[in-house]
């Protein structure tokens, strides 16, 4: 299974340039091999295969960032182009903007080209880089990539994505007892047993037909409506006696 961990960056001048030129190398090959697809595809229905290490050398400035971050770009459009050739109708992928959208790019781990460790982060072109680690990763997690963003606010960040085997015990069988919901006895189990269910509705509803049939006897406005409601009405009968009437009651 895979779990990410996201902390902030502190990175230096000379970093910050970095990064800046890594995310918009990142852009520019995606939007430029999408113009090239979309075009190839209006021409001849078909689909276009290219990697960013052929724009190399007609651009050569994007040598100077990381090239897996150029390769994630590529594997992110291939995908979005994917999803446009299995169902035409939801369009072309969208262009990336500079001034919309997230800034980000995406590296992978090789020979130790990431490391997380002693207050810094180490990343390919940029070396080690501040951060500030609030949780610790757990034993036995294998670091796999890391994904560097900046919100529209300055900061920075970095989602370290890791990979971990989830231990499964064996847990020893337990007796299971299966429910089934009844309308008279709320339910019966898998044993045949039902529960000492109370039914107080069923106990109460020949007195509630009868007080029912009662009622609707009774005719608006009649004595005995009004009797009936003068008694709801009316104080119990032990609160409203003085406490001395009561005892001399009770002797």
């Amino acid at each position: 299974m895979n779990k990410a961990f996201k902390f902030r960056l502190y990175p230096n001048g000379d970093q910050r340039v970095l990064m800046a030129k890594t995310f918009g190398c990142v852009r520019f090959i995606y939007n430029h091999m999408l113009a090239d697809k979309i075009a190839y595809y209006e021409d001849t229905k078909r689909r276009l295969m290219t990697t960013p290490a052929q724009y190399k050398e007609e651009f050569p400035w994007l040598k100077a960032v990381d090239s897996l971050a150029l390769a994630n770009a590529q594997l992110h459009l291939e995908t979005a182009f994917r999803n446009f050739f299995n169902n035409e109708s939801v369009g072309f992928p969208n262009f990336k903007s500079k001034h919309k959208g997230h800034n980000s790019y995406t590296t992978n781990l090789v020979n130790g080209n990431i490391a997380l460790a002693d207050g810094y982060l180490k990343l390919p072109k940029l070396g080690m880089v501040r951060v500030k680690q609030h949780r610790q990763i757990p034993g036995g997690y294998k670091l796999k990539s890391a994904t560097v963003s900046i919100t529209s606010s300055g900061k920075y960040f970095a989602a370290l994505l890791y990979e971990y085997h989830l231990d499964i015990q064996e847990s020893t069988p337990v007796d299971v007892v299966g429910l089934d919901y009844t309308m008279n006895g709320l339910y019966v189990d898998s044993n045949g047993s039902v529960p000492d269910y109370p039914r107080f509705y069923r106990e109460a509803q020949a007195k509630l037909a009868r007080e029912q049939r009662k009622l609707s006897r009774r005719k608006k406005g009649g004595v005995k409506l009004q009797e009936a409601a003068a008694q709801s009405r009316a104080p119990s009968r032990t609160r409203s006696q003085p406490k001395e009437r009561l005892l001399a009651q009770a002797e």
